[in-house]
């Protein structure tokens, strides 16, 4: 069963107010939205959350149960994300911040962040847990970390995004490989290239099939991995060629593989971002 936070702050506004309209108006949404939410999550539940008549909405008894745990989740998450937000302004209390990440950031780009944030608050302790895409997301939807790090193709309704650094993509080969001739290469040009991929799962491999289909090609795949150190060996061993974020490159210096920049078409959904649940606008901390 996978709820999102949201969902369950929805079904606590209609359960509060006693009206869709109502608990529309107090999160601004329109009343269609808030019962196509109810009926996802009813369906997900396999339960009747509110009995419906023409004047009255009544919680169900096992609505009531749902709500009762609901709210336990809801304000035990808003109060980590509170305490996590005085970290972040300069708080001095002692604490614990779980971050989730996507593998290649948690190696590249969050050492010195953590360097600098650690010599600034070294009361606080710090966990990192990487993961692939889908899984950073869900870890903080579900309130298992405090804050996440991960790359966002498209806007997210429940979650805050922070966009922190962008990044190209690059084709990646070894030195005797006739691309080491050229400045940049187009999408197009590997459509007759064996290519080394990672598994659907990656972000990457979602990003960089949508470049793909908007240069309208399709690559020979021979192999996929979920590993980067493992997709660069095995394009250093000749199997073919792969595309990666430049981010992560420092990761494949092992292999000695050239790379070049690919240009058309433009790939505008890689965005770097920082993701954090958004607080309840009745638990937000007062400036």
């Amino acid at each position: 069963m996978d709820l999102t936070l949201q969902q369950l702050r929805l079904v606590l506004a209609v359960h509060d107010a006693g009206s869709f309209t109502l608990a529309g108006q107090q999160l601004h949404l329109a009343q269609s939205s808030m019962s196509r939410t109810v009926r996802e999550v009813e369906r997900k539940l396999g339960i009747t959350l509110f009995e419906r008549t023409t004047r009255n909405l009544i919680t169900t008894p096992d609505g009531r149960e749902f709500c009762r745990v609901a709210r336990r989740m809801v304000e035990a998450f808003d109060a980590g994300i509170n305490h996590f937000e005085g970290f972040l302004a300069g708080s001095r209390s002692r604490g614990r911040v779980r971050i989730a990440a996507l593998p290649s950031l948690a190696a590249t780009l969050l050492p010195p962040v953590v360097s600098a944030y650690r010599a600034e608050h070294p009361e606080v302790e710090l966990s990192i847990e990487d993961d692939m895409s889908d899984g950073v997301l869900r870890r903080v939807r579900t309130g298992a970390v405090d804050l996440a790090v991960t790359v966002v193709p498209e806007p997210l309704p429940d979650l805050q995004v922070q966009p922190i650094a962008a990044d190209r993509f690059c084709c990646v080969f070894p030195p005797s490989h006739p691309f080491a001739e050229r400045r940049r290469l187009d999408w197009a040009e590997l459509a007759d290239q064996p290519h080394v991929a990672f598994e659907p799962s990656s972000s990457i491999r979602q990003h960089a099939e949508q470049a793909f289909a908007t240069a309208r090609v399709r690559p020979v795949l021979v192999l996929e991995s979920r590993n980067i150190t493992t997709v660069a060996g095995l394009v250093a061993a000749g199997l073919g060629v792969a595309v990666m974020p430049g981010l992560v490159l420092p990761l494949v210096r092992f292999a000695g593989l050239e790379h070049r920049a690919l240009g058309r078409p433009k790939i505008s959904a890689s965005r770097w971002s920082a993701i954090r649940t958004a607080p309840s606008p009745r638990h937000r901390r007062r400036s």
